[in-house]
């Protein structure tokens, strides 16, 4: 992959001389964009990725990087593809592919984020009830108080708007990665080499085979690394403050250096958890449906692993929740503002923004009360959709738009409708 990126020049709308200076702002973005995509996905990411042995694990390394990186790049290419400055990704797939393909995308778009959202919302209220319980030795609260304190919480933050939220959750990144690294570390006295022997192509003694763990790792691996929801809010804020000539160099850059620090730090924490259980523990947590840091708790019967795991899920899921906002609400307005043209129809953006807030509360709130077991059905039926719009719908733009006609031709290109038919078929083989 080394030879791809340098075959491909990551940055080529303008020389690096010629870029404005690097600014705090960039680096709140790199961060929103690291904490959206490495939420509660990532906790269930090494038993996905290790129940095959050490060659899917080392596979994934491989693809982590390219895979994440050229799909999200050639997204927010899209996104800046539009005429207008202010156009984010709902008004841009109008723009492209007409009002009728429009209405459709921009559906797909909201259904692919939102119902994250809603899961968030569950995972963060169980999340906060086991600790108060097993760790805190409390009595649970009615789930429907519990639930509409941290909901309302975390809505009281995006109601100050995107700029709060992108520091917000800039701040989280910090206490998230340094736990993250000191639990990856702490687990280094209990690897073994367990992992290491199986390195065969075929299933035994009850275990996945390997070919089929990196085929079903793929929708895992696009659901843990994946940041679409903020990419549009990305685009639209770097085009505003730098212009139609910079915004992409500079989107590249920051989306670049934020999939490295994902890949880095996640592969680090996947790798230190793979190597202290054996594929046949990492099937059986599969088989529990519980998260790596339930199981390594269980396991190992650590009182670190035991306080330090609510704290870290807790953290992963809020950063999630904020970023799967941004791009929820930008899937709301556009399908009530394209419901609303088909009636000549039209509502202020002020009015559209608080109509999506109290939506996006009262919905998470519910769900949140109800409690409903949708996690491992909403990965499979978000995958398809997910993987359509961030891999196959901005390489069929690039192909199609003569203003995106330069990213023609590229291997890139190649890859990333491959990885995401893999994601798609793997994604469908779950649902039957």
């Amino acid at each position: 992959m080394s030879t791809l990126m340098t075959n491909e020049n990551v940055i080529d709308s303008c020389k690096e001389s010629k870029l404005p200076k690097w600014r705090k702002s960039d680096t709140l973005w790199i961060l929103s964009l690291y904490g959206t995509a490495i939420g509660a996905g990532v906790l269930f990411l090494p038993i996905n990725a290790g129940v095959g042995g050490l060659i899917p694990l080392l596979v994934m390394l491989v693809l982590a990087f390219p895979m994440t990186f050229f799909a999200h790049q050639a997204l927010c290419r899209f996104v800046l593809s539009g005429k207008s400055r202010d156009g984010d990704i709902t008004v841009v797939v109008e723009e492209a592919f007409g009002r009728t393909a429009g209405n459709w995308i921009t559906v797909l778009y909201f259904f692919a984020i939102y119902p994250i959202l809603l899961v968030y919302s569950v995972g963060i209220t169980n999340t906060v009830d086991s600790f108060m319980v097993h760790q805190l030795g409390m009595e649970s609260l009615p789930r429907a108080l519990l639930s509409f304190v941290l909901v309302a919480f975390l809505m009281s933050i995006v109601h100050f708007g995107e700029e709060l939220i992108v520091k917000v959750m800039s701040i989280l990144v910090f206490p998230f990665i340094a736990v993250l690294m000191i639990l990856a570390l702490f687990l280094i006295p209990e690897w073994n080499g367990e992992i290491f022997t199986n390195l065969s192509f075929g299933s035994s003694d009850g275990e996945q085979s390997i070919l089929m763990t990196l085929w079903l790792v793929i929708p895992v691996m696009v659901f843990a690394f994946n940041h679409s929801p903020i990419i549009s809010s990305l685009a639209v804020a770097k085009r505003k403050e730098y212009g139609d000539v910079y915004a992409e160099p500079k989107c590249t850059r920051i989306i670049a250096a934020s999939n490295i620090m994902m890949v880095v730090t996640v592969m680090f924490f996947v790798f230190s958890c793979a190597l202290c259980l054996s594929p046949a523990e990492l099937l059986d947590a599969k088989a529990q449906n519980i998260s790596t840091l339930s199981y390594l708790a269980n396991r190992f019967n650590s009182p670190v692993i035991e306080y330090i795991g609510p704290p870290i899920a807790f953290i992963a899921m809020a950063k999630s929740f904020l970023g799967h906002y941004l791009g929820g609400k930008e899937g709301f307005n556009g399908v009530v503002n394209k419901f609303l043209r088909s009636r000549n129809k039209t509502i202020s953006e002020n009015k559209l923004d608080k109509l999506a807030i109290a939506f996006m509360f009262v919905t998470a709130w519910g769900v949140a009360t109800l409690n409903p077991s949708i996690l491992g059905l909403i990965e499979s039926l978000g995958g398809p959709i997910l993987a359509v719009l961030l891999f196959l719908m901005p390489m069929y733009a690039i192909h199609k738009l003569p203003v995106l006609a330069k990213y023609k031709g590229r291997l890139s290109n190649v890859f990333i409708v491959v990885m995401g038919l893999v994601a798609i078929s793997a994604a469908i083989y779950n649902l039957l």
